[in-house]
């Protein structure tokens, strides 16, 4: 069914070349990147064809394989990797890209050679069987696997479409419930009223040493929360314990990166003896004043963030905020205790929320697995082929 190609042109330094990429774990064929001759060291290369079969020599264990697609067409590899044409007179390139998916395939890769040697060889691929129907059934094989892939993804857009959702009902009800307050006649001043403290953090370098104390950095604020993986750490001395060490309540604020992240917040909730690093704002609220859970909504709503980039049009280069600006925020707040209650509110649809996000976590990783499952039965010839509404799949 392949044939293995074994041309190669000579680099010319003049001309620009185009050099895909192959991912992993069957995951498709994507362009690299597309740079002179002059910057390609190795001047004897592979063209790619569009519809060959390319196999990474090293990665074809791990999945590095697929079909060229067109717009890769012209583009070079190394010879690390190899190139098959198929013989479409006898096998539909479309089937032999489902068949590389499924674990009948994978298992043939992974058998081949040593385990002290992971690189696979032209005469490896050649050698791999696959059960071939004749070219009719392997076109409607094929028409049957893409009709349901459509519908999975369909499905899949519509629960990203509802995390999406879901995700936005808070942020609503932040907007909506500020909008009121500000009709009703709470007073509006500047969050700085309500400040005790504010400080940037540590410069020090951080460390992978868990021995030190874990440092909070941009990463760690995610959506309005803390996000406590892939944490650092550092050292403190005792005099600078006071102003960098974290407490229960504390407002940590970015105060530069993208303009996505860029003015986002979280409330640090954890327990003390966590420090912040320098691109990080502490905001020590005035507890009696303002509940620093309700400020951080404020901040991470629309008109916070509004609010954050209302100059953007004079900043230059990386977009940033400092500790005055923060402190100017117009914010209009209720009593305390009416801020207590509708944080608990805030809480509870939070929490529902939490719950939704979950639950469609769940069917996405069962939409996930579905295509497998179908490549499974497709090669084992267990597809159906008439024409239904809608399909369903039962667990075996």
């Amino acid at each position: 069914m392949l044939r293995h190609r074994k041309e190669f042109i000579t680099i010319d330094d003049l001309t620009n070349y185009k050099r895909p990429r192959v991912k992993l774990h069957v995951q498709g064929i994507v362009l690299r990147d597309e740079v002179p001759g002059a910057l390609i060291k190795t001047k004897t290369q592979h063209v790619c064809h569009a519809g060959e079969f390319l196999v990474a020599e090293i990665d074809a264990k791990v999945g590095g394989f697929g079909i060229v697609p067109e717009s890769l067409a012209g583009s070079i590899v190394s010879s690390h990797y190899f190139l098959f044409v198929i013989d479409e007179s006898k096998l539909d390139r479309r089937f032999l890209d489902f068949f590389i998916r499924t674990p009948t395939f994978r298992e043939q890769v992974t058998a081949q050679g040593s385990t002290n040697y992971a690189a696979i060889r032209p005469t490896h691929v050649l050698g791999y069987e696959i059960s071939l129907p004749p070219l009719a059934e392997q076109r409607r094989v094929v028409a049957r696997i893409e009709a349901l892939a459509a519908q999975i993804h369909e499905a899949r857009t519509l629960r990203h479409q509802a995390v999406e959702e879901t995700e936005a009902l808070v942020a609503n009800q932040i907007k909506a419930l500020f909008e009121r307050g500000q009709e009703s006649g709470w007073r509006t001043v500047p969050l700085g009223d309500h400040v005790v403290d504010a400080c940037y953090g540590s410069s020090v370098k951080t460390h992978d040493d868990s021995s030190g104390t874990p440092v909070l950095r941009m990463g760690n604020i995610q959506n309005g929360r803390l996000d406590l993986r892939n944490l650092k750490y550092l050292h403190i001395a005792e005099k600078d314990r006071a102003k960098l060490v974290l407490k229960p309540g504390d407002i940590v604020v970015n105060r530069t990166n993208s303009a996505e992240l860029v003015g986002k917040c979280a409330v640090f909730d954890e327990e003390p003896d966590f420090a912040y690093a320098s691109y990080l704002i502490r905001l020590r609220m005035d507890l009696d004043k303002a509940d620093p859970r309700l400020v951080a909504s404020f901040i991470n709503s629309p008109a916070g963030r509004a609010y954050m980039f209302s100059e953007r049009k004079q900043m230059t280069g990386q977009a940033n905020v400092n500790a005055t600006k923060l402190k100017a925020l117009p914010i209009a707040l209720p009593s305390i205790l009416e801020q207590r209650r509708i944080v608990a509110e805030l809480d509870a649809l939070q929490a529902e929320v939490d719950a939704l996000k979950r639950l469609q976590a769940g069917t996405a990783a069962e939409l996930d697995a579905l295509l497998p499952a179908i490549l499974d039965r497709a090669f084992k010839g267990e597809l159906q082929y008439e024409h239904h509404e809608s399909w369903t799949f039962e667990q075996s």
